[in-house]
């Protein structure tokens, strides 16, 4: 069902047709272009995926344990912005990035930190955000490389914030940022009349956006700044649909990055709980 063991197939690297069982792209020179028969399966796989409607209920699942590890803490009184917060310590579990952690050794941190939130507002403004800008840059970019451009975006705006020192921080806006960068240079690619409207709007949004991160307290506007910058830089090394439609190398880097992820909250539960 999943492997495919006659026949033909692309190749994930220049999406030309091959053998099923060639050890080399007769085109570019790929090596296993078939992907030893799951290519065509896998190719599928993120084909169907809804990348917002996973990243929402990621969100929301490691929201909810968040709250529900410390549960005193998270229903505490407090002010309009800390509605609902967990604990520091519920999210140093579930695998909170920054500056310690990333002394730690704890190096996925920067992937599973996309998906950890502060509070109920937190969460709530970024999965607004996820929800409106996923389906353009899919719609421009197709599905493989929107998860890897937003996934690319968060973990180096993490990144930036560890080597700048922030001792410990969470949330998806940074590959919310991502996003508005693949939006801002798809734009400045596409030129033209609507070339220059995409880029005016997505590049306000982020204008904005990142000034209001100045006036709100406890923003990491470094993982801001460095999650547009990667999601810039990505968008344009992946290529988008106008020029270049998405093949099964874009689909073979989101699953590896979906696998990581996953990897991640495997290590984060293991080292808190179990190790």
């Amino acid at each position: 069902m999943w492997r495919q063991r006659s026949g033909s197939s692309l190749c994930y690297a220049c999406g030309k047709l091959n053998r099923i069982d060639a050890a080399a792209c007769f085109y570019c020179g790929a090596r296993q272009p078939g992907l030893w028969g799951f290519g065509s399966a896998l190719g599928r796989v993120v084909g169907r995926l809804d990348v917002a409607r996973l990243v929402i209920a990621v969100c929301v699942v490691a929201y909810a344990a968040s709250v529900l590890i410390d549960p005193g803490a998270a229903l505490r009184p407090r002010g309009v912005f800390d509605i609902l917060a967990p604990s520091t310590r519920a999210l140093y579990a579930l695998g909170a990035a920054g500056a310690l952690p990333w002394a730690e050794g704890r190096w996925w941190t920067v992937f599973t930190a996309i998906y950890l939130h502060g509070s109920l507002l937190h969460i709530l403004f970024n999965l607004i955000w996820v929800r409106q800008l996923a389906p353009p840059v899919e719609e421009l970019y197709g599905p493989g490389r929107l998860f890897a451009i937003f996934t690319v975006a968060g973990a180096v705006g993490f990144i930036v914030s560890n080597v700048t020192g922030v001792v410990l921080t969470i949330g998806a806006s940074g590959a919310v940022f991502g996003l508005l960068g693949a939006m801002v240079q798809y734009g400045k690619s596409r030129g033209g009349t609507f070339g220059l409207a995409v880029l005016r709007q997505y590049g306000q949004w982020a204008i904005v956006i990142f000034a209001l991160g100045f006036l709100m307290p406890g923003v990491n506007n470094w993982a801001h700044a460095g999650g547009f910058a990667a999601g810039y830089v990505s968008a344009m090394v992946l290529g988008h649909g106008d020029r270049d439609a998405e093949r099964g190398v874009h689909r073979v880097l989101a699953l590896a990055l979906l696998g990581l992820t996953a990897a991640g909250f495997v290590l984060a539960l293991w080292t808190s709980f179990v190790g």
